[in-house]
C-alpha cells in the first residue's frame, strides 16, 4: 500500500535489458508497419503540395507561336485612292510627268493571311493575398499530417507493449503448468506406491491421475493461448506470425510516478492546428475583397510570309488588376460558414480536453487497483507455497489425506497463476497510463 500511495518514487520497472528488448522491437514496428508507411506517404504528398503552394510565387516562363492563314471574311476599307489620287494627278500635270502613280482603294482581312507570331511569354503576381494564405494552408496541413502520425505511433506502441505483455505472460504461465504438472505426476508415482503397499485406497490414485490429465489439458491450452499472443505480437511488428520473440521476466511492478501531462496531447494540438488551419481559411476567403495585381511582358518576333527584320521584333508588357467589387454575397455566406466551422472546433477542443483528463484518471487509478492486486497476489503466493510445502511433508508421513495435498497444490498453483496475471496487468494498465499521458518519447 505504501509503493501504490506514494507515487513520488522514480521508476526502477523492468531491468535495463529488458526495457532494452522491448524498446528494441517498439523501433522495428515502427519501422515496420505499413500504416505508418502509408501516413509518410500523406506527409510527402503534403509537402509537394506545400512546394505546389510556393512556386505560385515565382513567374510563369512559356513559349508561345502562332501562324494564321485566311481568307475572306471581315475586312477593313481604306479609301486610300480616294484620297491621294486627286493630289497624285495635280502633281503629275505639275510636272508634266506620270511619277505619281494612281492607287486603288484598299480592303485589308481583319484575318491576318499567312502571319506568325513567336514570343516569350512571362507573368508574375505582384500582388495577391490568396496564393499567400493558401500557402499558409498547405504548411499547417503539412504539420497536421505529421501529428496525425504521431498519434497512430502512440496507438501502436501502446499496443506492441501491451502484446508483449500477454507474451510474457503467458510464457510465465507455461513455465507455471509444467512445474504443476511435474508436482501432479510426483504426486501420481507417490500414491501409486502407497498404493501397492495398502497404505491408501484406489480413490486417491485415480483422483491423482484425473490431477495429472487435467494440468496436462491446461498446459495445452496455455501452449496455444502463447501461440496467439506471439503470432499478435509479430503481427504487429510485421515479421512472420511464427517468429521466436526473445523474453525476460522481472518480478518489479510498474512503479514510475506520471504527473498528468494531458494538455501536451497529439489529439489537442491537432485540434490547434485546425483552429490555426480555419483561421487561415478565414482571411482566404475575406481576401476576396483584396485586389489582384500580376504583372506581364512578351518578347516575340511577328511577321507576314515569313519575313523576320529588326521591324518584326517587338516587346509588349504592363500590369493588370483585377478587384472584385461584387459577386452576390457569395463569400459572405462562405465565410459564415467558416465561423461555424471555428465554433465547432472550439467545442471539440473543450470536450477532447475533459476527455483526455479523465481517460489519464482511469488509467492511473487502473494502475493503482493492479498494483494493489499485484501486492496481495504476491503475499497469497508465499503463503500458498509455504502451506503447500508444509501439506507435502505431512502427506509422505502420513499426517494428512490427499485431498487436504490437493487443495494445497492447487492453492499453490493458482496463487503463482494469479500472481504472474497481476503482475502483466499491471504492466499493461502502466502502458494505457503512458499511452493516456502521452509520455513515450521517440527516438
Amino acid at each position: 500500500m505504501k509503493i501504490i500511495l506514494n507515487l513520488t518514487m522514480l521508476c526502477f520497472g523492468y531491468l535495463g535489458y529488458s526495457q532494452s528488448i522491448l524498446d528494441s522491437y517498439i523501433q522495428t514496428g515502427l519501422k515496420n508497419n505499413e500504416v505508418i508507411r502509408q501516413h509518410n506517404f500523406d506527409i510527402n504528398k503534403s509537402m509537394y503540395a506545400l512546394k505546389e503552394a510556393r512556386a505560385l510565387f515565382y513567374p510563369t516562363i512559356s513559349l508561345n507561336g502562332s501562324y494564321t492563314k485566311a481568307e475572306g471574311g471581315r475586312t477593313i476599307d481604306i479609301p486610300i485612292g480616294d484620297m491621294l489620287n486627286p493630289v497624285y494627278s495635280t502633281l503629275n500635270q505639275i510636272t508634266n510627268s506620270n511619277a505619281f502613280p494612281m492607287l486603288e482603294n484598299q480592303s485589308v482581312l481583319i484575318n491576318p493571311d499567312n502571319f506568325y507570331d513567336a514570343k516569350i511569354h512571362t507573368a508574375m503576381p505582384l500582388l495577391n493575398f490568396e496564393i499567400i494564405y493558401n500557402k499558409r494552408i498547405k504548411t499547417q496541413q503539412t504539420t497536421l499530417q505529421k501529428i496525425e502520425l504521431e498519434i497512430y505511433q502512440r496507438e501502436l506502441v501502446k499496443e506492441i507493449k501491451i502484446a508483449y505483455y500477454k507474451y510474457l505472460q503467458s510464457v510465465e504461465g507455461i513455465k507455471i503448468y509444467q512445474d504443476a504438472l511435474a508436482l501432479v505426476k510426483e504426486n501420481q508415482r507417490v500414491n501409486q506406491a502407497l498404493f501397492k503397499n495398502e497404505k491408501i485406497n484406489r480413490t486417491a490414485v485415480l483422483r491423482s491421475d484425473n490431477e495429472v490429465i487435467r494440468i496436462q489439458a491446461n498446459l495445452e491450452t496455455a501452449r496455444q493461448a502463447s501461440n496467439n499472443a506471439r503470432s499478435y505480437f509479430n503481427f504487429l511488428l510485421n515479421q512472420k506470425l511464427d517468429a521466436a520473440v526473445e523474453t525476460d521476466q522481472s518480478e518489479a511492478p510498474p512503479i514510475e510516478v506520471l504527473s498528468e501531462n494531458t494538455q501536451n496531447r497529439e489529439e489537442l494540438q491537432k485540434l490547434t492546428q485546425a483552429k490555426e488551419i480555419n483561421e487561415n481559411i478565414s482571411r482566404l476567403t475575406n481576401s476576396y475583397w483584396l485586389p489582384k495585381v500580376n504583372g506581364f511582358a512578351d518578347f516575340g518576333i511577328q511577321d507576314f510570309d515569313f519575313e523576320a527584320d529588326k521591324n518584326s521584333r517587338y516587346y509588349f508588357a504592363g500590369v493588370a488588376l483585377e478587384w472584385n467589387i461584387f459577386s452576390g454575397n457569395k463569400n459572405k455566406w462562405k465565410l459564415k460558414q467558416v465561423e461555424e466551422d471555428s465554433k465547432k472546433i472550439i467545442s471539440q477542443t473543450d470536450n477532447v480536453k475533459q476527455q483526455l483528463l479523465l481517460q489519464f484518471q482511469v488509467s492511473q487509478n487502473n494502475l493503482k487497483s493492479a498494483l494493489e492486486q499485484f501486492y496481495a497476489d504476491k503475499n497469497q503466493k508465499q503463503s500458498a507455497k509455504k502451506y503447500n510445502d508444509d501439506i507435502i511433508k505431512l502427506y509422505k508421513e502420513g499426517q494428512a489425506i490427499y485431498i487436504e495435498l490437493l487443495d494445497a497444490q492447487n492453492q499453490w498453483v493458482n496463487a503463482q497463476l494469479n500472481t504472474n496475471i497481476s503482475l502483466y496487468n499491471s504492466w499493461i494498465a502502466f502502458a494505457e497510463l503512458e499511452r493516456a499521458n502521452a509520455t513515450f518519447t521517440f527516438n
